[in-house]
């Protein structure tokens, strides 16, 4: 079946939502309606709607003109598997001793390395992004430093594959994965049954660390947040209360040009710089409280 998708972008999230939110109404009715921020720091918002039949494109128009956004941009979308494409498409992902990978690759797992088995879902993180990788190689440089077992938060977790990647490594300790969408939770913990971590990783839905589940086990020794600059920036303060002193922060997520505003908020709130790495467009943080 055919579908289609009409985009836009309009300045702010107030503005971006009540344009969703008419969008709602449209003829023929659109499937899906979505926010997103485009990360530039332009200020800009992106609307996107789908539909299974082609959109009323004068409808489109005037709702754009009358929101003062840019003109919508329809496309046809061919009906296509989309995952199975991106299983047949994604090639392992190698990351210092970490192995990632899906299903249709479990033949190419090497010896002597830490597999983590990953396939194409709804949630984010397959270990191709330059800030999960980032992520992951930030983490083996850790382990490479001598970085002892602890308690380990994995903050907006998506696939879980880091705070996977730590269940692997480390025995016997709390770690936990936590994400504001619970579709990203759900595949989460079938990504943990996928990989026998049962009972080793625990998936929680919570925004930030506002869940009793995180309190519990706080403070942690190592923290993932692979999100975006925003929330990171907006997290800092939760982040230092959440882990012990002289415990470590690997924050990605992060366009290059925004890693010295990032750096810069965590140091106020009593973290020091340990290493900073960038794969392409993306910056990966490592950051210590002193």
């Amino acid at each position: 079946m055919t579908t289609y998708s009409a985009i836009t972008t309009i300045n702010g999230q107030l503005a971006a939502e009540a344009l969703a939110e008419k969008c709602e109404n449209l003829f023929p009715e659109p499937t899906g309606v979505g926010t997103f921020e485009v990360e530039d720091d332009s200020g800009l918002w992106e609307v996107a709607v789908y539909f299974t039949e082609e959109p009323d494109q004068a409808g489109l128009a005037l709702l754009a003109a009358m929101h003062e956004a840019n003109g919508f941009v329809v496309s046809e979308i061919p009906d296509q598997d989309w995952v199975a494409k991106v299983r047949r498409e994604l090639a392992p992902v190698e990351a210092g001793r970490f192995f990632v990978y899906g299903s249709h690759d479990a033949d190419k797992v090497p010896s002597g390395r830490v597999p983590l088995l990953i396939d194409a879902a709804m949630a984010f993180g397959t270990g191709h992004h330059g800030t999960t990788l980032g992520c992951l190689k930030a983490f083996d440089a850790l382990l490479d430093d001598g970085l002892a077992a602890g308690k380990v938060a994995d903050i907006g977790c998506g696939t879980a594959v880091l705070a996977m990647a730590a269940a692997r490594v480390w025995d016997g300790v709390p770690i936990l994965a936590s994400d504001i969408d619970r579709v990203a939770v759900d595949v989460a913990e079938a990504n943990v049954v996928a990989n026998g971590l049962v009972g080793k990783v625990t998936c929680v839905e919570a925004a930030g660390f506002d869940t009793p589940a995180l309190a519990e086990v706080a403070p942690f020794d190592l923290i993932f947040a692979n999100i975006l600059k925003g929330p990171l920036i907006a997290l800092a303060p939760e982040m230092s209360a959440h882990l012990v002193s002289g415990g470590f922060i690997i924050l990605s997520g992060i366009l290059n040009e925004q890693a010295d505003s990032v750096e810069e908020t965590y140091r106020a709130n009593g973290f020091g710089s340990y290493k900073r790495s960038s794969i392409g467009d993306w910056t990966t943080l490592t950051m210590r409280k002193d």
